[in-house]
């Protein structure tokens, strides 16, 4: 019987993408924040716009390193990590406040910041699952017609894709209703390209990274006999 792989840093990278999903979703994502640039004016976004890429970038070496299936791992992690988020906001909003000054200001604070995290996780949920496997899907495909060349075009591929699925996905399910419709809008479509055009910057870091792990861990994973079943957590 074959013995399955063992990897240095394969856990470390999952304890990674878990705690920069779970942050950016439940700290940044609620927040539309609005700056002056220089030559693009006023410009309105999610406050999350600068880490939550990562999760993406995170995926794009996973998949490259260690394949498609250990990154569906990885995502069905972040997922239970989302959903247990949303039961633990339910409870904490719900528990009836001790009777105090400070507890009855504090009180409005947890429901302003954790009220709509129902909306939040679920949004996140459905979105972060079908970006991030449309993500590793393309990346995984893209480097068999490639034949593990340009690495490149593949995580940026990989990205025009899932990000477009994610952010789409995300801020309809989350805000549709609560923000005003002209905003909801013109920050959805701030996020896509500003979220790609992040990750695309990041490329040569991404190089680097996948550089040390294929040589650390030995390991250069091509999906030619993969069952993408996303629901499946065969590796």
């Amino acid at each position: 019987m074959t013995q399955p792989r063992s990897y240095k840093y394969y856990d470390l990278i999952m304890a990674a993408f878990v705690c920069v999903l779970l942050c950016s979703n439940l700290i940044g994502a609620a927040k539309a924040a609005t700056l002056n640039l220089p030559l693009l004016g006023q410009v309105t976004f999610g406050a999350d716009l600068m880490f939550f890429p990562l999760s993406y970038i995170f995926g794009d070496i996973l998949t490259e390193v260690y394949g498609y299936g250990r990154d569906r791992r990885v995502v069905w992690a972040g997922f239970g990590a989302l959903l247990f988020a949303a039961f633990m906001a339910y409870v904490v909003v719900n528990l009836p406040p001790a009777q105090n000054e400070f507890m009855n200001v504090y009180q409005k604070h947890v429901e302003g910041v954790f009220g709509n995290t129902w909306r939040i996780v679920a949004g996140s949920m459905i979105a972060f699952c079908c970006g991030s496997f449309a993500n590793s899907f393309v990346m995984a495909k893209m480097k068999l017609l490639t034949q593990g060349r340009h690495l490149w075009a593949r995580t940026i591929g990989s990205t025009i894709v899932g990000q477009f699925v994610d952010t789409s996905f995300f801020f309809v399910i989350a805000f549709w209703g609560i923000w005003p419709q002209e905003q909801l809008i013109a920050v959805t479509i701030t996020q896509y390209l500003f979220k790609t055009a992040w990750e695309a910057a990041m490329t040569p870091i991404t190089y680097k990274v996948v550089g040390f792990l294929k040589r650390v861990e030995n390991e250069d994973f091509y999906d030619r006999e993969t069952n993408f079943n996303p629901f499946s957590l065969k590796v």
